[in-house]
């Protein structure tokens, strides 16, 4: 087969996710590999995307590699992802695959946002291999890429793909209507970080909605007009000062006027699948912040132009930067079902939040994304020193083994359980005694907050 590698790793052939298809392509000659470092160079790409075309035009199959960044791919192949569909190749005989390497965060959002992409080029899309960034020097590791390989190649030659979507129409976007200001003073600090063109009428007039009618005040930030040099380049110079090796000084604009303020309100319409290449651009330069959550606790929203029930794997997106951020998300309105109330009910929930400062559990999402953080940053704090002294600081190394009064106590109630007699004779005492605790909460509770005599007319 003539397989294409796209490798959207902005490192080249530097990239750490490379070295499994260089692995692959020394135990596979029978199999042309062409590599185009589409992450590397996509400014020239963007220039001319003609030397894309003619590679892809040779391919059997686009093997997609890159490494995960914040949720997804980088931002270098959100960009390619756009000229291809801009190209409007003809790609149905086609297909195509991926690799990814990660510390396994989030790594499924990564590859369902590939395969949506697949799907709207027409490609037949076979699923990929997610691996962790050290798997191939281990002998599993190397078993697995080759399974892999062999299961694609297996697929391919008896024409066996993943379904393609039920095909969907979204719903129209719903006019805006925009109120005159009330005139009242407000106070306060809402940014609006923004991804406006000059075409974007209809998330400028969401966005002028909600400044008049949120009681506080706010400002807006528009990513679309900041100098960026490029996309994160995955180099880590930040991980041990926090400061981005670009002269863009976005990592102190970042710090200075967006994450000061009270809450950030996300505005951008959906492109892609996504937030649009260059909302993940300044999603990955954010690593300038590494893995430190240093928004915690702030409220946080969206206004999105687009049928956001169609992108379930988006909604999965929104929602989980939110945990891992321990941040509140107060709400997403989108403009395809009566915008206007929507928009109202962000701010009335994201004003609610700031007052009470309301910050919930974190679920799912949350815990699980930390933990996998938690100990990538025990692991190498080494390297990560601005990550390491912040985990410290914030109780955030709460490894189980810690808890020792705990794992003690459930030694001896295993040792309880274990014996059929003991077990007999405790009878119910033992879920009366798990409730213990709760109890003694329920009854300061009664003691701290007495009911009151009911009034009678």
């Amino acid at each position: 087969m003539e397989i294409l590698v796209i490798n959207g790793s902005p490192k080249g052939k530097h990239s750490v996710t490379l070295q499994t298809v260089n692995y692959l392509q020394i135990l596979h000659p029978e199999h042309h590999f062409e590599v185009l470092h589409a992450g590397q160079t996509i400014k020239a790409l963007e220039k001319d995307f003609s030397p894309a075309l003619a590679a892809i035009e040779k391919a059997d199959v686009l093997l997609f590699s890159y490494p995960v960044y914040t949720f997804i791919a980088p931002s270098q192949l959100h960009r390619f992802v756009e000229l291809l569909k801009e190209s409007k190749p003809d790609l149905s005989r086609k297909y195509a695959s991926q690799i990814t390497t990660s510390k396994h965060f989030y790594d499924m959002t990564a590859h369902q946002y590939i395969q949506d992409n697949c799907a709207d080029l027409g490609l037949r899309y076979i699923r990929g291999l997610s691996a962790d960034m050290d798997d191939l020097t281990t002998k599993k590791g190397q078993q697995e890429a080759e399974n892999f390989f062999r299961y694609l190649c297996w697929s391919v030659s008896e024409d066996i793909y993943e379904p393609f979507p039920a095909p969907h129409v979204p719903a129209p976007s719903l006019p805006v209507t925009v109120p005159e200001p009330d005139g009242v003073e407000k106070s306060g600090d809402v940014v609006i970080v923004a991804d406006l063109r000059e075409d974007d009428t209809q998330l400028n007039a969401m966005i002028d909605r909600f400044r008049a009618k949120i009681p506080q005040k706010t400002r807006i930030v528009n990513i679309r007009e900041y100098p960026f040099r490029g996309g994160c380049l995955g180099c880590f110079n930040c991980a041990v000062t926090g400061k981005c090796i670009y002269s863009d000084r976005f990592d102190d604009y970042l710090r200075n006027e967006i994450q000061t303020a009270d809450s950030i309100v996300y505005a951008f319409t959906i492109r892609d699948h996504s937030m649009g290449a260059r909302f993940k651009m300044y999603d990955d330069r954010q690593f300038c912040n590494g893995h430190r959550t240093v928004t915690i606790g702030m409220s946080i929203g969206y206004l999105i132009n687009g049928d956001l029930s169609c992108e379930q794997n988006l909604q999965t997106i929104l929602e989980a930067r939110a945990q891992v951020g321990s941040n509140f998300l107060a709400g997403i309105a989108t403009d395809t079902q009566d915008p206007d109330t929507a928009i109202d009910q962000l701010c009335a929930k994201l004003t609610y939040a700031l007052e009470q400062k309301y910050l919930p559990p974190q679920n799912f999402y949350g815990i699980g994304g930390m933990k996998v953080f938690r100990d990538l940053i025990w692991l190498m704090q080494g390297m990560m020193r601005a990550d390491h002294k912040f985990y410290k600081a914030h109780g955030q190394y709460d490894f189980p083994q810690k808890q020792w009064p705990k794992m003690l106590a459930m030694y001896a109630v295993g040792t309880l359980l274990a014996s059929p007699k003991i077990k007999a004779k405790a009878g119910s005492a033992m879920t009366d005694g798990m409730l213990m605790p709760y109890q003694k909460v329920l009854d300061q509770a009664k003691k701290e907050h007495p009911q009151k005599e009911p009034v009678h007319n």
